[in-house]
């Protein structure tokens, strides 16, 4: 082939590559309306994940979802680390499959227009395959929901296990803000940039603080710019549900919060 005619054919292959996908979600909503609210306005399709039966928690869902956000249901699930017991909503190791089904439901409808479920803390629960198994079949009778694994610890089974019930899923990349100063943001954003240049796909998780906030007011709108496209959770579901199929790339985020 003639050096130029292949130099050129090399330059549309290369142009014609999609531009790494970033999905962000907001974790956490439901207690503080003014927070919550900055999250709902935070620029593009950051999905807000609203922590069920919280006292702003339907306000900030119907806020979410005319602003175009896409709602999650933030399901409380026990972590290693004790305290949640006053927590609404969460589920236990000692929880019954009765009881299970009860609070789920509860949840879920404290929760309007979620379109899937991703996972509070857990570093417990989601390392025992009885109850996850239970979590999928909740979702799955709900009809087209996605669910997005926390991933609080390398232990969990719940994307395996949604994944074998059939449900639209994927596994958290990053949390942004595990520390909450700038330094330590901007870090964990552009490992989150890193990710999705290396895999053409990542999502990150942060929650509702004042200097998160912040600091994606100011970054978001200069995501294109940067060769980056933010998504929508369903999306980046979507997508990634394509990319598997396809060899998997190496590398995921460390499990951190619980």
């Amino acid at each position: 082939m003639v050096p130029v005619i292949a130099g050129l054919l090399a330059s549309i292959a290369v142009q014609a590559e999609p531009p790494p996908r970033i999905a962000i979600i907001i974790d956490d909503l439901g207690y503080e309306l003014d927070a919550g609210q900055r999250a709902v306005n935070l620029p593009g399709p950051v999905a807000c994940a609203v922590l069920p039966s919280t006292p702003r928690g339907r306000e900030l869902a119907r806020a979410a979802h005319v602003a175009g956000k896409e709602v999650l249901l933030h399901l409380p699930l026990q972590s290693e680390i004790d305290g949640m017991e006053l927590e609404p909503g969460v589920i236990r190791l000692d929880t019954t499959r009765e009881q299970f089904a009860r609070i789920f439901a509860e949840s879920f409808e404290s929760v309007p227009f979620a379109i899937g479920v991703n996972s509070h803390r857990g570093s417990l629960l989601t390392r025992h395959p009885g109850h996850m198994g239970w979590l999928m079949e909740e979702i799955s009778a709900r009809g087209d929901l996605l669910f997005v694994d926390s991933y609080t610890t390398p232990q969990s089974v719940a994307l395996r296990l949604a994944r074998e019930n059939g449900i639209p899923s994927v596994r958290r990349d990053v949390f942004l803000d595990d520390d909450r100063d700038d330094e330590s943001i901007a870090r964990e954003f552009d490992r989150l940039k890193r990710l999705a240049t290396v895999r053409g796909l990542a999502i990150g998780i942060g929650h509702p603080h004042p200097e998160t906030l912040a600091f994606l007011e100011r970054e978001l709108p200069g995501l294109r710019e940067q060769g980056f496209v933010l998504v929508s959770v369903s999306e980046y579901v979507a997508l990634k549900d394509r990319a598997d199929a396809r060899p998997p790339a190496a590398g995921t985020g460390a499990a951190t919060a619980n």
